[in-house]
């Protein structure tokens, strides 16, 4: 399939949750990028009009975040139908100023933890790949001996993404030996943070091509649905796509989200699946201050078959199938109106 793509000019409003009014004046460098990137957006917005004019489109799909607004304001002013996307429990800045004229809202968590129009939201789900789908015990046996680990014993999976959580990487190197006694661990290190952990390659050990020890450790994966398989628990962030692998998967989490981002909104989203009793929740900041924090909760769950159980089951409940055809039909019915 040929895709013919064509780019805009967008800028982003930078806050950051940590900051006060006075800091923001003594950080003239952050102003002045915001400035910068308010003028990229009215040069988008025009952008993004004349493309409009021309092109005429039936419908548009506006899927989140600051590039989509100048997009989403051309169609206003040319009346032509969008449709949004939320994956998170709280919409962002974009989302929450498209959303007033879009002619629906697709969302990626139920309506009831949305304040939007439900006359035009409507729960689809976040798309993922098909590979995201429970699997049977010995499916999960067998991806663990694909892994290298001992099919018995119970396999914890931690990643804080592609890019790598140093927070979630400096806890684990602190309390590995407690966890090395009661489960195998894979850390996914991440990219960027692949190179700061390599003192925790002393405890992977092979032979012969074989992995001799129940730990490992991985930059990144191109197969995580194969490493979420084979888990029995999983430590990982409270991104959107993330958590919704995971509960497609129906997999125990104990989630660690990023205080740091705008909006709050991996805390919201692990606040959300917290009060559905659909996962553990351990503040990123009480971590960084005492590892323990999350020792407390893995001990909690790795010792407590049942418990996960629990959890996977209620985080199934937040899972919706073919999300994908659900978003397609939606800007299809819009389009043809």
């Amino acid at each position: 399939m040929n895709l013919k793509v064509k780019k805009i000019a967008a800028g982003k409003l930078r806050r950051y949750t940590n900051f006060t009014f006075m800091m923001y004046l003594s950080h003239f460098d952050i102003v002045l990028k915001n400035i910068i990137d308010f003028f990229k957006i009215a040069v988008g917005f025009f952008q993004a009009f004349g493309r409009l004019v021309f092109l005429r489109p039936d419908a548009i799909f506006l899927k989140g975040g600051y590039v989509c607004l100048p997009v989403g304001y051309a169609a206003r002013i040319l009346h032509i139908p969008y449709v949004i996307h939320d994956s998170d429990a709280t919409p962002g800045l974009a989302n929450r100023l498209l959303s007033k004229k879009a002619t629906k809202i697709a969302t990626g968590m139920p309506l009831k933890y949305y304040k939007y129009d439900e006359s035009r939201a409507e729960w689809t789900g976040i798309p993922v790949a098909a590979e995201f789908t429970p699997v049977s015990a010995a499916k999960q046996r067998k991806y663990k001996k694909e892994l290298g680990f001992d099919t018995d014993a119970p396999l914890t999976v931690v990643t804080g993404g592609s890019l790598g959580a140093q927070t979630i990487n400096f806890a684990v190197r602190e309390i590995l030996p407690q966890m090395l006694k009661k489960s195998s661990v894979l850390l996914v290190a991440g990219r960027e943070r692949y190179p700061e952990m390599l003192d925790l390659k002393s405890y992977e050990k092979w032979e012969k091509g074989v992995l001799c020890s129940n730990f490992r450790m991985l930059e990144f994966s191109g197969e995580m649905w194969k490493l979420f398989a084979a888990a029995d628990l999983v430590i990982s962030r409270a991104g959107a796509s993330t958590m919704t692998e995971l509960s497609a998967m129906k997999k125990a989490v104990i989630m660690v989200p990023n205080h740091k981002l705008p909006g709050y909104h991996q805390v919201k989203n692990a606040k959300t699946y917290a009060d559905a009793n659909a996962a553990l929740v351990v503040s990123d900041d009480a971590m960084s201050k005492d590892p323990k924090k999350l020792l407390k909760a893995f001990d909690e769950l790795i010792n407590d078959a049942a418990k996960r159980e629990e959890l996977a089951r209620n985080l199934a409940e937040f899972s919706k199938d073919n999300a994908a055809g659900r978003i397609a039909d939606i800007i299809v019915r819009v389009a043809k109106k």
